[in-house]
């Protein structure tokens, strides 16, 4: 998706992500590198009684496979801006396949290209939603690529 120009965008723009299934390899490794050992995703007992009935992925690991998944031009991608109105608005199983989906919203310029606002939806393989925000990337505007 962050493979164009500043210029070459327009409002309502939008992709698809491939998949990527969540592995429970990749909850232990997450909190292990985080340091995020709560029981909800790493205690299959514990997770057991609470209100999922089963652990269930890291928030936080959610958004980083999402990042992921996103095509990024190095050349073109500036810096990452930042994120708003993050919500998790359904649990992600071990099992479950996710994949992104965004739809430019804003085209703001900025000295060297401009901010492109893209609501994102991390959906899961029954095309349930698990995960909202708004996607703000800094792109380079077309006198500005470095290759």
């Amino acid at each position: 998706m962050f493979t164009k120009t500043f210029e070459q965008y327009r409002m309502g723009d939008s992709w698809r992500s491939r998949g990527r299934t969540i592995t429970e390899a990749d909850l232990v490794m997450f909190a292990a590198f985080s340091g995020d050992w709560y029981p909800l995703h790493t205690d299959r007992e514990w997770a057991a009684q609470g209100p999922f009935g089963q652990r269930i992925a890291h928030g936080m690991l959610v958004l980083s496979v999402a990042t992921g998944l996103m095509v990024m031009d190095p050349g073109i991608v500036l810096a990452f801006y930042g994120m708003d109105r993050v919500r998790f608005v359904a649990p992600t199983f071990i099992g479950d396949t996710i994949s992104v989906e965004l739809a430019i919203a804003a085209l703001t310029p900025k000295p060297k290209g401009g901010l492109v606002a893209a609501s994102s939806t991390i959906r899961k393989q029954s095309g349930d939603a698990v995960a909202i925000s708004t996607l703000k990337i800094l792109v380079a505007a077309a006198d500005e690529i470095r290759r």
